[in-house]
């Protein structure tokens, strides 16, 4: 390989050795779709991780590993012959091109929410002419993580018509679902909490959506707030000399508020 070969057919042609029948590597030799697929979707966290850390050498880092995916798939694909990377890339220009008509072709869209609109109507008629007989929740991936799913559910069944009005009569119905969680509980029925947490979770993800709120994203923060302030006890009670472990509920909670209180100043 030389400076001269374009940076992705040398990617293209390092994943072909990798995958040489016998001078290929062994783990690479052995993988097939469904192998490889839990780490696309760890690369896709990834990434995200890194743009929330603000962390831009490892975005680049992550970026390529996540491409690394698409190129292995797209491998594997032309090893089965099914199609191969070029197909891939060819597909996804002529999509894009597709679903924006302002920027293409002739069709006037002014504004952001404009485009989100006119985006999702040319998704629901490529759905809508694969499969005719699709049902309106068809075609999002069982993969997704649990919460982004719910909120992609929501939203198709938002387009014909079954929906709340607005976020405040959404959390009208979290409050029914806290009261029915809240019977199981006293019962002790663990089938039964498991599946009234499940409603009292999707009802949630129904008041972030049509407040405008993506939950996954809302978690997400959520999560890196709480190891955040948590981190802080920590390095409070280090300060004494004392790990979580050698303190109580009581003084860990009043570390807490002080560390939340310190983030406000």
């Amino acid at each position: 390989m030389t400076d001269s070969v374009p940076p992705i057919q040398r990617l293209l042609a390092v994943m072909a050795k990798l995958r040489h029948p016998t001078e290929g590597c062994p783990w690479d030799l052995a993988q097939n779709f469904a192998t490889i697929a839990p780490y696309t979707i760890e690369e896709a966290y990834e990434v995200a991780d890194a743009i929330q850390q603000n962390d831009f050498p490892a975005l680049k880092e992550e970026l390529g590993d996540l491409l690394f995916q698409v190129v292995f798939h797209a491998r594997l694909a032309e090893e089965d012959g099914k199609f191969d990377f070029d197909a891939v890339a060819v597909a996804l220009a002529d999509k894009m091109v597709r679903r924006h008509p302002h920027v293409f072709g002739a069709a006037d869209i002014r504004s952001a929410d404009a485009q989100t609109e006119a985006w999702e109507v040319q998704k629901a008629h490529e759905r809508k002419t694969k499969d005719a007989a699709a049902g309106a929740l068809s075609g999002v991936p069982v993969g997704f993580p649990a919460l982004m799913r719910a909120q992609k559910l929501q939203k198709r069944a938002s387009r014909v018509g079954f929906d709340w009005a607005d976020a405040l009569m959404a959390f009208e119905k979290v409050g029914e679902e806290i009261e029915e969680l809240a019977t199981e509980l006293r019962a002790g029925k663990t089938a039964a909490i498991e599946e009234e947490l499940g409603d009292l979770l999707f009802a949630l993800v129904n008041v972030g959506r049509l407040a405008g709120v993506e939950a996954e994203t809302a978690l997400r923060n959520a999560n890196a707030k709480f190891e955040r302030r948590f981190k802080r006890i920590e390095t409070l009670l280090a300060e004494q000399g004392k790990t979580p472990a050698q303190s109580d509920l009581a003084e860990m909670d009043a570390l807490w508020d002080r560390a939340k209180s310190e983030e406000k100043i």
